[in-house]
């Protein structure tokens, strides 16, 4: 397994939540703040990566606004964050002004020898109720997958197993046998190579794009559709690991 040390930018699983709370004649409110992306983090420190992570709330405005900057990295990974989320600059949403499109910034990083990958989600590819609305997005060039449009969430709370349909680089040392994910976002097969399917939908594909490599994994990271099983998992830390050195170019 290839150890090379990797510039990784990670962008999204973090949301807010407002709660409202009713007790007989009165009530009260109230709000927090989470981050998802605790296991990765942890399995990319243990592998020696050096990590720039960017949150939800902060991906809006702080996420590279040029190729330049996107390419002092070797991996750029979203996960849980919707398109509008880098579509929508607080200066177009807010002040009418003209900026950049980074998600086809993001395309031109991949075609120039970057790797890009999509991690599921509810606001990951189609996402819950469509919304985070990657379908028509310059991002739907450059994945291994085709999206619905529409909400393309497979809830499977009775468990489900993908496996492999092919030997690859990012599955060596892993066995064939995987745990079992409580849901993914259903995608359909495109350029790329499936190399992991569940239920006969892609569930991890790669892509080779122009000098670059991109890929998509259909569920999360991290609870609830990725069970602690699947974040516990022996091979969990060696599964991200090459597949982060193989969008890399590094495997």
């Amino acid at each position: 397994m290839s150890t090379a040390k990797l510039r990784i930018l990670f962008a999204g699983e973090s949301w807010m939540s407002h709660g409202m709370h009713m007790k007989g004649f009165s009530s009260f409110e109230t709000g927090y703040y989470e981050e998802g992306w605790a296991p990765l983090r942890e399995a990319f420190a243990a592998a020696g990566h050096e990590l720039t992570y960017l949150p939800n709330h902060l991906a809006g405005e702080h996420f590279p606004m040029t190729v330049k900057e996107l390419s002092t990295y070797d991996v750029v990974m979203l996960s849980d964050i919707p398109a509008d989320t880098l579509l929508l600059h607080p200066d177009t949403f807010l002040r009418g002004q003209r900026t950049p499109n980074r998600l086809r910034h993001i395309v031109d990083y991949v075609q120039a020898g970057g790797g890009f990958l999509m991690i599921g989600g509810y606001m990951s590819f189609s996402g819950i109720q469509g919304k985070a609305n990657y379908h028509f997005s310059p991002l739907a060039e450059i994945l291994p997958v085709k999206m619905f449009g529409f909400d393309d969430r497979m809830e499977t709370p009775e468990g489900t197993i993908p496996r492999a349909v092919q030997a690859h680089p990012i599955l060596d040392g892993i066995p064939t046998e995987w745990p079992h994910f409580l849901g993914y976002n259903r995608l359909m097969p495109a350029e790329g190579e499936v190399i992991l399917e569940c239920q006969g939908d892609p569930f991890l594909a790669v892509r080779s794009v122009g000098q670059g490599r991109t890929a998509a994994f259909a569920s999360d990271c991290s609870p609830h559709w990725a069970p602690m099983e699947f974040v516990n998992w022996a091979y969990y830390r060696t599964f991200w690991n090459q597949l982060a050195q193989w969008l890399a170019g590094k495997i």
